[in-house]
């Protein structure tokens, strides 16, 4: 339902490209038929494991995996709750920002722009210190004793005795 048309992917690829900053996407094979043609052999595939921002379609479980691993985000909603999750990116945490489009597009200069707004400057280096702060929340959260931890031993629980008062 959330696939990218053909000339959607055109712009996003031209738009990374064209930032001058390395990055990975991960296309799905159906899709491999929209990218333009040498574009793959053209572009370099970030090797060093370090990712500096995100381009999302603002799904929620990308939205928190990149959130709880501090990792900017350009964000690119498509459909329903991804407008909502875009918001909060933008301007709830600060950990990102939106690309905007028009007729369901965002042309190339505006991911361009976006990525060089999230990856240089002081809005990016703002963002990239407010992503700091969210993944160091969320590994306390998780962490032994982190509020995360103490409330699944608690539901964990009630789930135990629940099913011993059953018996």
């Amino acid at each position: 339902m959330a696939d990218l048309g053909t000339e959607q992917i055109e712009e996003l690829c031209f738009g990374l490209k064209n930032s001058n900053h390395y990055f990975l996407w991960v296309v799905r094979e159906s899709e491999e038929g929209k990218l333009p043609k040498r574009f793959k052999s053209e572009t370099a595939v970030l090797a060093s494991g370090v990712v500096g921002c995100f381009v999302t379609h603002c799904g929620w479980n990308s939205t928190m995996e990149a959130l709880s691993l501090g990792v900017a985000m350009v964000a690119m909603p498509r459909w329903t709750d991804q407008t909502t999750n875009a918001k909060f990116i933008t301007d709830v945490w600060g950990v990102g920002v939106r690309a905007e489009g028009e007729n369901g597009v965002v042309k190339r200069e505006e991911i361009e722009r976006c990525v060089r707004q999230v990856m240089e400057g002081e809005k990016g280096e703002e963002i990239r210190k407010n992503g700091e702060k969210w993944r160091k929340l969320v590994q306390e959260a998780v962490s032994e004793g982190g509020s995360s931890d103490r409330n699944i031993n608690v539901f964990a629980q009630s789930l135990i005795l629940s099913s011993q008062n059953d018996a």
